[in-house]
């Protein structure tokens, strides 16, 4: 876990253990996202109406950590089992696809080589799933937005993260996230690459999928 090369928050590299579990092949779309709505009554997340970002098939954006955790559990109380968030190693193991030592999930090929790169994110995510799967079957995995972990975010905390299961520091100002957004001038994040904002913001460009134990 980590990057030698990258950001100082993303050292040292370090081997971890995660157990086994499952992690959703696409982003929550808008159309699963409405459900949510309806079933909750809830307000629905800025953007909503936006034409930009309400395709069914769109990842939702706008909803805050605290939203993006609501959701879990009202997938939990629906389908009998326990989801969540996932934590950031669980999401840089997926996002790896088995390549433990590339940049990306593909390989070390930056992301300009991919077929048709310079034409995609003009005004915002694609629908979910329009580029090739990684090798555990995982779509967008550092492309389209950010995805909020369930881990509070601490540059420094690689320095003690313990080998097993480690789940970030028990308090912080700010929620972690991976993977990468149509917003930013780098449109596709490393598999290492760290971010994280305020839990309670709502950015155009900040999404989610959903995790459970095997």
């Amino acid at each position: 876990m980590g990057c030698d090369s990258g950001q100082e928050n993303e050292k040292p590299v370090h081997r971890v253990w995660v157990d086994a579990f499952l992690l959703a092949a696409y982003q929550v779309t808008n159309a699963e996202y409405a459900r949510f709505l309806g079933d909750t009554r809830s307000v629905p997340p800025p953007f909503w109406d936006d034409p930009s970002f309400n395709h069914p098939e769109q990842p939702v954006v706008g909803e805050s950590w605290f939203a993006a955790a609501r959701y879990c559990e009202w997938v939990s109380g629906s389908a009998g089992r326990h989801f969540r968030l996932p934590t950031e190693a669980e999401w840089e193991r997926a996002a790896r696809g088995g390549r433990e030592g590339a940049l990306f999930p593909w390989g070390d090929a930056p992301p300009e080589s991919l077929p048709g790169y310079a034409g995609r994110w003009k005004a915002g995510p694609e629908p979910v799933g329009r580029g090739d799967a990684n090798g555990f079957g995982l779509f967008n995995m550092c492309d389209n937005i950010h995805e909020w972990c369930s881990d509070w975010f601490d540059p420094g905390y690689y320095a003690v993260s313990p080998e097993q299961n480690p789940r970030g520091p028990e308090t912080g100002g700010r929620r972690a996230s991976r993977g990468g957004s149509w917003r930013h001038h780098i449109k596709v994040s490393r598999c290492a690459a760290r971010s994280s904002i305020p839990p309670e913001f709502q950015y155009a460009d900040y999404g989610f999928r959903i995790a459970c134990d095997r």
